[in-house]
């Protein structure tokens, strides 16, 4: 298949934008490994943008184009059922965010604090914002977003003082600033390439997909009265579908370079 012409830079008139520029990197870092979940990254992001500003001349061409390679995407992925019916789809997204949000905190619970273990307690946030796009996110879905955000916010700030992080859920509560401190803390880290780790995060390394009453590994820390079993319900079996990434177009770079 022929590459999809670049796309323009995020518009400078709507500033807002930046906000789901994260989650076009999301959908970049994932266009091979899983492109349904780049899917829907994009979805995400065309729904958010368009709720923005849907109006100036600028929006409308980034729009259009988003759509464009949304469609391409979806074209390429077929009848996979992740994308033709919404539970399955709903199912895959939230597994693969509980499979990063529980790597990032086991290894919080081991006192291992690297680029690599808040990269995946932040991007875990941004697939729970992911998926919105299939209706209202459950109570444990907002606490488990609110606890990823903030702790990649407070242990990056803790690396970045030189100082030393404390493991699980110490301080949340005293910390009512986790939405607003989100850009001055791990928003720089969303645009870092992962740092080689021995702890690096790997789908390989992890459990079964199907998350259905799985409990959370002993010591690690779920977010504050949150119930240890994962409130992952729907139904499907979560064997999720394994597609042909050399098929997938890649999701384009030039949708990342926000004019200042």
């Amino acid at each position: 298949m022929a590459a999809l012409a670049p796309l323009p830079p995020l518009p400078p008139l709507s500033p807002q934008f930046k906000s789901i520029q994260h989650h076009l990197r999301t959908a970049q870092e994932h266009d091979k490994r899983d492109p349904v979940v780049a899917y829907y990254c994009c979805l995400y992001a065309m729904q958010t943008g368009m709720k923005i500003d849907s109006k100036t001349p600028e929006c409308r061409k980034f729009l259009s184009k988003l759509m464009d390679q949304l469609e391409a995407l979806k074209k390429q992925l077929g009848d996979n059922e992740a994308v033709t019916q919404e539970v399955v789809g709903s199912a895959h997204l939230e597994n693969h965010a509980l499979k990063m949000f529980l790597y990032a905190d086991n290894e919080d619970c081991a006192g291992q604090f690297h680029k690599n273990m808040i990269k995946s307690f932040y991007t875990a946030s941004l697939l729970i914002d992911v998926i919105t796009v299939f209706g209202e996110l459950t109570d444990e879905n907002v606490k488990h977003r609110k606890y990823a955000r903030w702790k990649a916010t407070y242990i990056h700030n803790c690396l970045k003082n030189g100082e030393t992080p404390q493991a699980g859920p110490v301080g949340i509560e005293e910390d009512n600033d986790v939405e607003e401190n989100e850009d001055a803390g791990t928003a720089s880290l969303a645009s870092q390439p992962p740092q080689p780790s021995s702890s690096t995060y790997d789908p390989s390394n992890m459990p079964s997909s199907n998350y259905t009453g799985i409990q959370i590994p002993p010591g690690a820390h779920a977010p504050a009265n949150t119930s240890a079993e994962v409130p992952h319900s729907t139904g499907v079996a979560s064997n999720t579908i394994q597609p042909t990434p050399q098929t997938i177009p890649a999701i384009d770079p030039a949708l990342f370079n926000t004019v200042s």
